[in-house]
């Protein structure tokens, strides 16, 4: 058995103890493909995805240039790439955390080692389940936000293990803070909503043993590792918020001329840091931007 001095991601003893939870959990309430939504049911794409001042151009001048009609359509593409977001993170999760299994096996301690497999098993299903929906909605996938799956599939693989959970855990919950915030609400379509609370259910779980990891880390790691761990994280962030902000390939997927262009990079950064959308970001990744103050990132 692996012990705690040896061991490559070890954890503190309260963590551990949740972890163990995690993995009880996981097996007691897994994800079922045919079962998960109504499917017969279909999507009612005449309703929204999300609020119409969760919009990407809400409140900025390109709005006042669309019909309420072409909002609609807006609300869906963006719940597209919304959805292609986890999509790419979700199907290169697997191979990124089964690498780990392989490699440090022998480093790892048994409820890191299983629950790793359970986290890999368990976005297998959600990309297949969050593909079935797009199909069935009609919607056309997002190319991953620039650098993303390089960083996923090449730079981490060669990283410490610690080095991937923390940037999952980074995209992962913002991603999930953000489908949440949105769906959760009155007026929703009810396929979209449940669809995110079911996966927020497996999702939530993988947030906690993201931050479990990465604070057990921190607690026993030297200063100059937990400084280079920081700079990872400040620059995964800092490339990943204005991207999920505004993401320019919208342009592409719109039936309509959109207002704004994929070479005005003008345009785009005042869209991206227009008030609504500052507003909008401090309320729904309130949770991680707290979170990351704690550890000192931002």
């Amino acid at each position: 058995m692996t012990s705690l001095a040896t061991a490559i991601m070890p954890l503190n003893e309260k963590s551990q103890k949740g972890v163990l939870h995690l993995i009880d959990s996981s097996h007691a309430d897994p994800m079922d493909f045919n079962s998960v939504l109504p499917w017969d049911q279909g999507i009612d794409l005449t309703q929204r995805p999300k609020p119409l001042e969760q919009g990407w151009i809400y409140g900025t001048p390109y709005y006042d240039m669309l019909t309420p009609e072409q909002h609609h359509e807006l609300l869906w593409k963006e719940t597209a790439r919304d959805i292609s977001m986890f999509i790419t993170l979700e199907q290169t999760i697997p191979p990124l955390y089964m690498g780990y299994v392989n490699k440090y096996q022998g480093a790892l301690t048994p409820d890191i080692y299983e629950y790793l497999m359970l986290f890999s098993k368990e976005e297998i299903i959600h990309t297949l389940v969050f593909k079935r929906f797009m199909k069935t909605a009609g919607l056309r996938q997002f190319s991953p936000p620039d650098g993303l799956y390089e960083l996923l599939t090449v730079q981490l693989p060669s990283m410490h293990p610690v080095a991937g959970i923390v940037c999952t855990l980074i995209i992962e919950w913002l991603a999930e803070l953000a489908a949440m915030y949105a769906s959760q609400c009155d007026g929703i379509e009810p396929m979209t909503r449940q669809l995110f609370h079911r996966h927020h259910i497996d999702e939530s779980r993988h947030i906690a043993f993201g931050r479990w990891v990465t604070e057990s880390y921190v607690e026993k790691a030297s200063e100059e590792e937990v400084s280079k761990l920081k700079t990872v994280m400040k620059g995964v962030l800092n490339r990943l918020v204005p991207q999920f902000t505004y993401n320019p390939e919208i342009e592409a997927h719109t039936s309509f001329d959109f207002p704004v262009k994929r070479s005005d990079l003008e345009a785009i950064e005042a869209v991206r840091n227009s008030a609504s959308n500052i507003a909008l970001n401090e309320k729904r990744f309130a949770p991680m931007y707290s979170w990351l103050q704690k550890l000192g990132v931002v």
